[in-house]
């Protein structure tokens, strides 16, 4: 058990260093990409003479900006989830049978990264239209997001573990624990 918790506590510092960093950078992307489109306003509507680049560069930033994000949202549960069948089962058919699909899940972010690493690599033999940049750095956007996802996912796989293994109080994330005082 003491390795179980060892474990999850080095994923936890690991997501959650991930988590505000990712963060820091994501507000800042948003920030750029409102730049870009207020700008493309102001050249088209104020100038009468729209920038060739504008919609391709807030289409990048707006990808790096979920890449940066989707890791935390996956960690948080914030993604649209149906989650009645789970809540009606007794908890240790609902710890089971979200570990299985946590480890669906797993196996196919494992996939997503080694395709997207592929899909980065292919990248550079094309470059974006308007902003002259391969487009390689747009597309790196997804391995750094699945990635990020399935380091999620295994703290989210050994927390399930230790549930499953009568340790809810250790493991459940502070979400889980709070939904869990208000249903009651």
């Amino acid at each position: 058990m003491a390795i179980l918790g060892m474990l999850v506590s080095c994923f936890t510092t690991i997501n959650l260093l991930l988590n505000r960093i990712g963060r820091n950078i994501a507000w800042v992307l948003v920030a750029l990409m409102i730049s870009v489109i207020l700008l493309q306003v102001f050249c088209r509507y104020v100038l009468g003479n729209a920038l060739p680049w504008p919609e391709e560069a807030a289409r990048a930033l707006m990808i790096w900006m979920m890449a940066m994000v989707a890791g935390e949202a996956y960690r948080r549960g914030s993604f649209v989830a149906i989650d009645m069948f789970l809540a009606a089962l007794p908890s240790k058919a609902s710890s089971a049978l979200k570990l299985l699909l946590l480890l669906i899940a797993g196996a196919v972010l494992v996939k997503l990264t080694f395709l997207g690493v592929d899909f980065f690599e292919r990248g550079f033999r094309s470059r974006a239209a308007s902003i002259h940049i391969s487009r390689a750095w747009i597309y790196l956007a997804m391995p750094v997001c699945f990635f990020t996802m399935l380091l999620a996912n295994i703290e989210l796989c050994l927390r399930e573990i230790g549930c499953l293994l009568g340790q809810k109080q250790h493991f459940a994330l502070a979400t889980e624990v709070r939904a869990d005082a208000s249903a009651e």
